[in-house]
């Protein structure tokens, strides 16, 4: 019976590759800090629901218009902005850094905008009175009873994720600045890390926005 070596076989025979588990250093870490970031805001957003659910009275002070539009729109500017980086990464994988360089710098353009219509937000409630220890009194009358724990909550895990798009929009200057130095490879972790940040808005605008929806005028 004819025996045939294993080593003598071509190594492209098989379509899967040679080395399918091959992952560079960088994108392993921006993997694994996904991972652990994804604990932290699935924690925070489960103690929020519990909250949220658990509460007779929570509070539902935002109206369609103009909060639910205003948000709406942060929401259209953050996924805009992930497209801009899939075509940033497009770019530099066919080795067209001035391009990727471009749409770096129009994802950035969105994700700044985005921080500052929410900033804006802010303080538009902070006007009425909303800080993470207390309601405002016209809330305190309209939902008597309501838990103050709502301001926390809401500074809280949309004051985090801002903190993460700021920290994106650092990342992706720094990548943009010197992307003539820096491989596609590491154009994709900042897009990875920039997809997640947009990811976890898309779980933070519904449970804070949408389930807070105030129908009555």
């Amino acid at each position: 019976m004819l025996e045939v070596r294993a080593d003598a076989l071509p190594a492209n025979d098989w379509s899967g590759g040679t080395h399918p588990y091959r992952i560079s250093h960088r994108k392993l870490g921006m993997w694994l800090f996904i991972m652990s970031d994804s604990l932290t805001f699935g924690a925070l957003l489960i103690v929020y629901s519990y909250a949220r659910f658990s509460s007779e009275n929570w509070p539902t002070p935002f109206p369609f218009y103009p909060s639910i539009i205003f948000s709406s729109s942060m929401t259209l500017v953050l996924l805009s902005s992930s497209l801009t980086m899939v075509y940033a990464v497009s770019a530099a994988k066919r080795r067209d850094k001035r391009k990727a360089r471009r749409w770096l710098l129009a994802t950035m353009f969105f994700g700044g905008t985005f921080i500052v219509l929410h900033m804006i937000e802010w303080l538009r409630l902070i006007n009425e009175g909303l800080s993470p220890s207390r309601l405002p009194a016209e809330w305190a009358t309209k939902w008597p009873g309501a838990s103050a724990h709502f301001g926390s909550a809401f500074f809280g895990i949309t004051g985090l994720h801002m903190f993460h798009v700021f920290t994106g929009l650092c990342y992706l200057g720094f990548i943009a600045a010197r992307i003539r130095k820096f491989s596609a490879d590491d154009v994709e972790v900042s897009g990875l890390y920039w997809h997640f940040v947009d990811l976890v808005w898309m779980f933070v605008f519904p449970l804070i926005y949408l389930l807070s929806v105030d129908f009555h005028p």
